[in-house]
């Protein structure tokens, strides 16, 4: 059971887990590569890219957690909050409401 019933409750849990700059930024990092990941799935028309997407996000994130948060990843108990914060922190990030 989740001891969280929605995403806005959390989130700052999440930002919370988060709080290491390099974690941060390989975060970042993870998801820019998923969006190149993506485009060059459609744009070629080579479908061995989305694996290519799901191992550079997921790949930069942990690596961030292991090394350098030094916590469990939030995938792991809560993987579709999760995902979705992932998207939202790299669209703060991007707005500048997050540091980098």
């Amino acid at each position: 059971m989740s001891r969280f019933s929605s995403f806005r409750q959390f989130y700052p849990y999440y930002l919370q887990e988060h709080r290491n700059r390099t974690c941060r930024r390989l975060h970042f990092i993870g998801s820019w590569s998923v969006l190149g990941c993506l485009a060059l799935a459609m744009w070629q028309q080579q479908w061995g890219w989305l694996l290519a997407a799901l191992l550079c996000g997921y790949g930069f994130a942990w690596v961030g957690h292991f090394f350098f948060e030094k916590n469990r990843p939030a995938t792991f108990s809560h993987p579709f909050y999760s995902f979705a914060g992932d998207w939202v922190m790299f669209a703060d990030i991007l707005r500048g409401r997050l540091p980098l």
